[in-house]
């Protein structure tokens, strides 16, 4: 039962981390497998059926931009932050930093 709940519940935390996680690794151009396996290096896998809704939610939201481009024959679609989404990442950057903050502050005092 505990265990379900922390599933859950580390479910939701996650969730929250996965859009600026995202965002911090776009302010390069980069297309999909490459984006998966910076975060997976970086300590954050993440999984496709995840981030390919992700980031065409994201485009639809005008936070994205991206372009097709061929390599070695291969069509692969980039991604990158529009100017709107480099705000956003700046504004949730700074967010997360208080967030991060307060929590440090809180669980240190338990």
């Amino acid at each position: 039962m505990v265990s379900d709940a922390f599933d859950k519940l580390e479910q939701e935390l996650r969730r929250g981390v996965v859009v600026l996680a995202v965002l911090s690794q776009l302010r390069e151009l980069r297309y999909g497998y490459e984006l998966r396996q910076s975060l997976t290096d970086k300590g954050l896998p993440i999984e496709e059926g995840t981030l390919y809704p992700l980031l065409r939610r994201l485009e639809a939201q005008g936070v994205l931009s991206s372009e097709w481009r061929t390599a070695d024959g291969k069509p692969r679609r980039y991604y990158a932050l529009s100017p709107e989404g480099e705000r956003l990442f700046r504004r949730l950057t700074g967010s997360w930093r208080g967030l991060n903050e307060a929590m440090g502050n809180l669980l240190e005092a338990s």
